[in-house]
């Protein structure tokens, strides 16, 4: 259900914090102590070894969070009672941002390829002394649930099982890190499931890269991936320091949000090292964290009302942009909800014309003057007859009593 928004303009703050995105060096820390960090992938090839810890440590805030206006978000929520599952590689248990609040089922705290940690990190990574880079909900849980096998593939049999399994594990939020050009049908239903039980489901809505075509030609896109086009869905794509996405970047179509997604700093599976990564996935990490503040914030809000939320109080753009302290902030009212009738209104009667007025007096003038001649038929001829003598008593008549 939609529904209309009610919010302030966009605080100079806000403004101050794009502008000052755009000034972010990428690869880079810090502007004063620009460093390279290694990159994370969405996959490994085959025998391609697992994913190495960084020795970079990032110690300023990347420009995603100055974008977001994080620091005014979390002043108002920071995701506590909620919990988020990551649907991807799996999270490694050696996240120092991530220590003591991350679940895992079956196989997922080994991260071979490194990107669901690093998504982890950006959903609900703890501030840390000496660090800049810290998550969107860093109160938030997570649930780690592998959708794809060791190496970074999905399936859409892998995916919607995780989805379903998440869903079933009490996750507020599910955060998908795959897109697929296939199996709408059973990822339609898992995302399904998950509404039932009141998850909203958070996912791409493109893959990070596309595969070249024959002959190296152009990206080849489809016109959907899923889960991201399942109807309760949220599906997000990606921007970057400038505002703007990369140049071979799947073309933005059908998205329902954007966010930060672009030369974004994170966490990797063991260590204390950062990495960097892009793509529409990291984006929706983003917004997953997102989801986790306001939730938290709003309890009593459902999974499509958050979605709905996220939506309409993005700042506006072809693809509304993500803008969490709105989202927290914003006052909905239901367009769907009757608006109560308003009160009868009270019209006096008209002022008679001159005319009307001459009319009515004409019309009771005579009147009177009928009823006399009636009076005067009946009294007339009785007055003669008495030749105009006051009637006197009937001498016939019982007389009265005598007055005493």
């Amino acid at each position: 259900m939609r529904h209309a928004l009610t919010r302030a303009p966009a605080p100079a703050a806000a403004v101050a914090a794009v502008v000052l995105s755009a000034l972010w060096p990428v690869p880079a820390a810090a502007d004063s102590d620009p460093i390279s960090l290694p990159v994370v992938r969405s996959s490994l090839d085959a025998g391609e070894p697992c994913a190495a810890a960084s020795g970079q440590v990032a110690k300023v805030e990347p420009w995603s969070v100055r974008a977001l206006g994080l620091a005014r978000a979390r002043s108002l929520s920071e995701g506590a009672g909620v919990t988020v599952a990551v649907v991807g590689t799996g999270v490694g248990d050696g996240v120092p941002a991530l220590a003591g609040r991350v679940r895992h089922i079956g196989p997922a705290a080994l991260d071979c390829v490194g990107h669901g940690s690093f998504a982890a990190g950006l959903i609900a990574g703890a501030p840390l002394p000496g660090v800049g880079v810290v998550g969107v909900a860093p109160a938030a849980r997570l649930l780690a649930v592998r959708g794809t096998d060791e190496r970074g593939a999905a399936t859409p049999e892998s995916l919607a099982a995780a989805i379903r399994a998440a869903a079933d594990e009490g996750a507020g939020v599910v955060y998908v890190a795959s897109a697929l050009p296939t199996g709408g049908t059973v990822l339609t239903e898992a995302v399904a499931h998950a509404a039932q039980r009141d998850a909203l489901v958070v996912a791409p809505f493109a893959p990070d890269a596309l595969p070249d075509a024959s002959g190296g030609a152009s990206p080849a896109q489809q016109p959907w991936y899923w889960p991201a086009a399942a109807p309760q869905a949220l599906s997000v794509m990606d921007y970057g320091p400038g505002g703007g996405r990369p140049e071979r970047a799947p073309t933005a179509v059908g998205a329902d949000l954007a966010a930060p997604g672009d030369s974004v700093v994170g966490p990797g599976p063991r260590g204390e090292g950062h990495f960097l990564g892009s793509g529409s996935s990291l984006a929706a990490a983003h917004a997953a964290g997102v989801a986790a503040l306001v939730r938290s914030r709003h309890p009593e809000l459902t999974a499509q009302q958050v979605h709905d939320r996220l939506v309409v109080s993005g700042y506006p753009d072809t693809t509304p942009r993500l803008d969490p302290y709105a989202a927290l902030t914003a006052v909905l009212t239901d367009s769907a909800a009757p608006a109560p009738p308003p009160p009868p209104a009270r019209v006096p009667d008209p002022a008679p014309s001159a005319p009307r007025q001459r009319a009515l007096v004409v019309a009771a003038a005579g009147g009177g003057l009928v009823l006399l001649v009636a009076a005067a038929a009946a009294v007339v001829p009785r007055g003669r007859a008495r030749r105009w003598r006051p009637p006197t008593r009937d001498p016939q008549a019982p007389a009265g009593p005598a007055p005493g």
